[in-house]
């Protein structure tokens, strides 16, 4: 490693992401925006990620740091060939896996500590988005600066998880599979400097993960502004309701949503909902849709591109986010960034992006599919009220959600962390 950058040299990060797919889950998106961010702002990143690997701007960015990919689509929990196993980390990698883990983010980590170790002179620092291995642990007993994302507690998505679990069998399946939070819990603490994306999400990883609530900074996350736009020329399709939710998550809400659906639809026959997202083999929705008479009112879109997102929100009346819990919210703000009219409930930190109730946005509380069909009623049958929201919900994310402030919030917390470390030494 280097001699440490001074307060005004370009700083050269290694920034590890265990999985950085582009189009499911905000990982890879995350990546994307802070890598070009970054380097817009003169430093150097080299994005160290798994497979699948991100869409970035810069493809020479990527630094590949290949797995075992066993969860890719369309062949997730796949056995692999003999031939791909390389190291001991794939052989455990697939061993956990078969006994119904997740080892994805351990494995990578020890992946990414082992090619780190061969580079030490061509980095100052190392960022970790919320991998949170103990690989990480080992670089920083090495004397690498690290610090990390957290963009919210997982423990949160383990309690909804086994709060609607149905049976012990499948209870027991998600407690090993969150097995890699006792990694976690153990690895947060122990990294000096931390980014989170809310003021909730700092007290629920304070309280959760026993993270010192010194050690964390809440830098906002962004919206790409320029791509995340209004179409005036996009006519809006009455009834029509859109979401971004991952089907089968119970922390997205999406059972709530299509509850709320059919209810309104006894008012309001032209309600309809486009969801953003897929369904997983083997779904309890299909049967749902089927029980609350929804089939044809329902439309699953997945694999577009982020243009078509765009005409799918200027065509939406209402953008809805159901979320029992939200560590920030993308698809809220960029809804908002749109100037789509949103209903979301205040589950998490979706209050400090759509802000108050009625002034860029209305807000109900989460679990409620009466108090939801009732808000999406008023705001469907309410043009002014619509545009207005439209409108203010957009400046909303122009003066407070870009990603060029969240880089430069990284920013500064990469010199701090190196700063002390400086005078640290200075000291000694």
């Amino acid at each position: 490693m280097r001699a440490s950058p001074g307060p005004d040299d370009p700083l050269r990060i290694a920034w590890l992401v265990y999985r950085g797919n582009p189009h499911c889950g905000g990982q890879g998106v995350y990546t994307r925006y802070v890598a070009r961010e970054v380097a817009a702002l003169g430093h150097e990143i080299s994005v160290l990620s798994g497979q699948p690997w991100p869409a970035l701007d810069d493809p020479e960015q990527l630094v590949p740091v290949p797995g075992l990919d066993l969860y890719r689509q369309p062949d997730p929990f796949r056995v692999p060939h003999v031939r791909e196993f390389r190291s001991s980390v794939d052989v455990r990698e697939f061993a956990l896996m078969c006994t119904a883990g997740f080892p994805e983010p351990w494995a990578f980590c020890e992946r990414a500590y082992r090619l780190l170790s061969q580079r030490r002179s061509d980095f100052d620092l190392v960022h970790d988005n919320q991998a949170l291995g103990t690989g990480v642990l080992r670089m920083m007993r090495e004397g690498w600066p690290v610090t990390a994302t957290i963009h919210h507690p997982i423990t949160v998505d383990r309690e909804l998880d086994l709060a609607h679990a149905q049976g012990w069998r499948r209870r027991l399946s998600l407690w090993r599979w969150y097995g890699f939070l006792r990694m976690q819990l153990k690895v947060a603490p122990q990294i000096p400097r931390i980014v989170t994306v809310s003021e909730s999400s700092k007290r629920d990883i304070a309280s959760q993960m026993g993270v010192p609530a010194a050690h964390m900074t809440v830098v906002p996350i962004g919206v790409d502004e320029n791509l995340f736009r209004p179409l005036p020329d996009v006519a809006r399709v009455p009834g029509r309701l859109m979401t971004t939710a991952s089907a089968d998550v119970p922390l997205k809400g999406l059972t709530i949503l299509l509850d709320a659906l059919a209810k309104v639809r006894v008012e309001r026959p032209d309600a309809h909902l486009v969801v953003i997202g897929r369904l997983k083999d083997g779904s309890a929705v299909p049967a749902l849709l089927d029980q609350l008479g929804l089939v044809d009112a329902v439309e699953f879109v997945t694999g577009v591109s982020d243009e078509r997102i765009v005409e799918l929100y200027a065509q939406a009346q209402v953008a809805v986010v159901p979320s029992l819990y939200e560590g920030f919210s993308l698809p809220a703000a960029e809804a908002m960034a749109c100037g789509v009219p949103v209903v979301a409930t205040t589950g998490g930190a979706l209050p400090e992006v759509v802000g108050p109730d009625g002034e860029c946005a209305r807000t109900v509380d989460p679990g409620d599919p009466s108090q939801l069909a009732a808000m999406l009623i008023e705001v469907l049958g309410d043009e002014q009220q619509r545009a207005r929201l439209g409108e203010q919900g957009r400046q909303r994310v122009l003066q407070r959600f870009t990603w060029r402030s969240h880089a430069e919030g990284l920013i500064d917390l990469w010199r701090a962390e190196l700063a002390e470390r400086r005078d640290t030494r200075a000291h000694r």
